[in-house]
């Protein structure tokens, strides 16, 4: 369909180098496409919806966006409300989206719909959804914090008639479906976030070594290079975390917890990185006209986007067996 064929680690080497790009918002757009709104397609999907949405996405031709986030079901994604009722030939879709990645440009959605009454994690089919079908109301842009670079849309679908066929392997699958993808995501996440926070701590040594405070450069003072010495070790460990987890997952594993683990770490690390660094440029850390500045408004989403701190929290202590019945 147009892929290399390879496997999985040479996509988080892409990641890793995606982090030389001096913003937040392009790998996450090209992250979405990637390893967020196509994998399912390209595990589960029929040979005719792979040609049809695939080819053209791998290409580049066509931007895709992922619909499974709505205003009152972020990271609790068995709480979707959007619905796909089969009548005939078509499905016909009712609802709403929000916090959509490259969802103002897509040319199609890999959209989680709830298609039966059914339990919330067997109910749940996964669609190949053009976006330029009539009942489709990009309502806006939001106006976010960081990743300003990257367009994130609220979207609602009202009456949406999508024909059967693009239904994204078996119907009730949609949330197994999404799950699987969702490792990938998760370890994407964290190789993007390596090369900026090891390049902040390095502008920060830089920039420290040749401002001036009190006669002495910033850099001379030890609560600084002590500090600057722990985050590039607290960094190296989430490296080594997220390789561990990818060679486990190319075998085969299953890597949940580690993926999860490694979010995690790499939400807090990007949150103490930006902040700590931030500090130590002093009132310039507080300009527009600085790395650490935008990477502190961007990185931000790590701790929040493809599941917050307190779900992956969540999904170690079910690993771990530390919750009740469980």
């Amino acid at each position: 369909y147009g892929g290399l064929a390879l496997d999985f680690s040479y996509s988080i080497a892409v990641a890793e180098e995606m982090g030389s790009i001096r913003c937040g918002g392009i790998p996450v757009a090209i992250g979405v496409q990637a390893a967020m709104a196509t994998p399912a397609l390209a595990r589960f999907g029929s040979d005719e919806l792979k040609k049809q949405f695939l080819v053209p996405a791998i290409a580049g031709d066509v931007v895709v966006c992922l619909g499974v986030s709505e205003a009152g079901a972020g990271s609790d994604v068995a709480n979707i409300k959007t619905t796909a009722v089969k009548k005939g030939d078509e499905y016909v879709i009712n609802g709403g989206k929000m916090w959509i990645t490259s969802g103002c440009q897509a040319d199609w959605m890999c959209l989680l719909v709830n298609t039966s009454e059914g339990p919330p994690h067997h109910n749940k089919s996964l669609l190949c959804l053009p976006m330029n079908l009539p009942g489709i109301h990009v309502a806006k842009k939001i106006d976010k914090l960081g990743m300003r670079s990257s367009d994130t849309a609220q979207i609602f679908f009202e009456d949406v008639r999508v024909p059967s066929k693009n239904l994204i392997g078996e119907e009730g699958k949609g949330f197994t479906y999404q799950m699987l993808q969702f490792q990938e995501e998760r370890l994407w996440g964290v190789a993007t976030v390596l090369t900026p926070l090891e390049t902040i701590i390095q502008e920060t040594i830089d920039y420290a070594r040749q401002r001036k405070v009190f006669g002495q450069p910033v850099l001379h003072n030890q609560v600084v290079h002590y500090r600057l010495a722990e985050l590039a070790t607290e960094l190296e460990l989430l490296r080594s975390l997220l390789y561990r987890a990818v060679a486990l997952y190319v075998e085969g594993s299953d890597v949940t917890k580690f993926a999860s683990m490694a979010k995690l770490k790499a939400g807090r690390l990007a949150r103490e990185v930006t902040d700590s660094c931030l500090q130590f440029w002093g009132g310039m850390g507080f300009t527009s006209e600085v790395l650490v500045s935008r990477l502190y408004r961007d990185l931000r989403l790590m701790s929040l986007g493809g599941g917050t701190d307190e779900t992956m929290l969540s999904i170690i202590c079910k690993y771990m067996k530390t919750l009740p019945g469980k």
